[in-house]
């Protein structure tokens, strides 16, 4: 019989972190939840809470500290807020898997604090890997710690990659092309962040439904595979799956390629990680072939999407690059979404922040955190002119 796993939750309330805490509750004798977190949805941190009992639970915005511990003060909970809280709880001795689903670069310096611990993380959060890959990939080597994806399509090629020791010569990974795939330049001078919030195939957080949008979420994943998987620029390609079901292929030193297929569900994802290395059975529907009779296939068009190219140029210069990228898109993103910027404009800024900004060929921790600050201030500036 396996032995329970307590798992900690960075982000419980977020698309990834809800969607978690559904497979958790499927397994009760599999899983049991030891903490969870949220920035500022209060109102379901504290329902989860209830419903879950962790020991801990932690709201990261502190003016909302007082209303959480109120809600559970005649519960046996811990509760905490602010930053420093967070990156406490994942070190608890009792937890052995931290699930990380903040959005964004708020994710790097609890993941570390965890990876220092020697918890074994199942990252949703790309953000971390995208910023500070290099590092985050030699800590966790030094504490023996496992980083196992969470996203659906590195979940694909860590799936494909079980049981094989020859060398990997490329990897595809598979984008929907989201709600705009086949538009022009004009068309998406227009659009509204209502119309860039519809995908197509896959229900996520608002965030991580423009950078879809926009293909920067497949550049954010180009970069975070490099990490995960110890691979060059070159052996990295994206390639447009409309249907996502095919959710990324491995193609090894012999020609032979191994793909990954399902329907887009993020439970079954984050339901492997979870459980890794056993396979846990479930419920969620299965594929029909004779639901779906094609599978169809196309280009990345990176001069119309240019987010996508920016991701890759930030990955070939290196550095603090990517974190700038990074930083630069968490502001546009959350622009747009205010409707304080056109949907085209977003990659301007990006481009702009990456060719003004200080380049850093070896950065250490300080210079990714100055570097992050630094971009969002530029890059405020930039919208505002526009």
């Amino acid at each position: 019989m396996q032995q329970i796993k307590y798992i900690a939750i960075l982000g419980s309330t977020g698309s990834i972190g809800t969607q978690a805490l559904e497979v958790i509750k499927s397994h009760p004798q599999l899983f049991k939840v030891k903490v969870l977190t949220a920035q500022s949805n209060v109102e379901l941190l504290i329902e989860q809470a209830l419903s879950f009992q962790p020991d801990e639970v932690v709201i990261g915005d502190e003016t909302l500290y007082q209303k959480l511990k109120e809600a559970l003060h005649q519960t046996p909970i811990s509760v905490k807020s602010g930053m420093e809280a967070l990156c406490e709880v994942v070190a608890l001795p009792e937890v052995d898997l931290v699930l990380t689903a903040l959005v964004g670069f708020a994710g790097l310096k609890p993941t570390l604090a965890a990876i220092k611990a020697g918890k074994d993380i199942a990252l949703a959060n790309k953000e971390t890997l995208v910023v500070a890959g290099e590092l985050v990939t030699e800590l966790a080597k030094q504490n023996q710690v496992k980083i196992l994806p969470v996203d659906s399509e590195h979940s694909a090629i860590f799936q494909c990659l079980v049981g094989e020791i020859a060398p990997i010569e490329k990897i595809y990974l598979t984008a929907s092309g989201g709600p705009f795939r086949g538009k022009d330049i004009s068309f998406l001078s227009e659009v509204t962040h209502q119309q860039a919030l519809k995908h197509p195939n896959w229900i996520m957080g608002a965030k991580i439904t423009i950078d879809s949008a926009t293909l920067m979420n497949k550049g954010l994943e180009v970069i975070e595979a490099k990490w995960l998987f110890d691979l060059s620029v070159d052996q990295i390609d994206v390639i447009i799956h409309p249907q996502s079901i095919i959710h990324s292929i491995v193609q090894f030193q012999d020609g032979s390629m191994k793909a990954q297929m399902g329907l887009p569900d993020m439970k079954l994802p984050i339901q492997y990680a979870l459980s890794y290395p056993d396979r846990t059975q479930n419920n969620f529907k299965r594929f029909n072939f004779l639901d779906y009779p094609q599978l169809t296939f196309e280009q990345a068009d990176t001069k119309t999407f240019r987010n996508l190219a920016l991701a890759f140029e930030a990955l070939n210069k290196g550095g603090n690059m990517p974190c700038i990228v990074n930083a630069a898109n968490e502001v546009v993103v959350a622009e747009f979404l205010k409707e304080r910027i056109g949907f085209l404009q977003m990659s301007e800024v990006i481009e702009t922040c990456m060719a003004k900004l200080d380049f850093i060929a070896q950065p250490v921790l300080s210079d990714y955190f100055e570097s992050d600050n630094q971009t969002r201030i530029f890059a405020k500036e930039l919208v505002t002119s526009i």
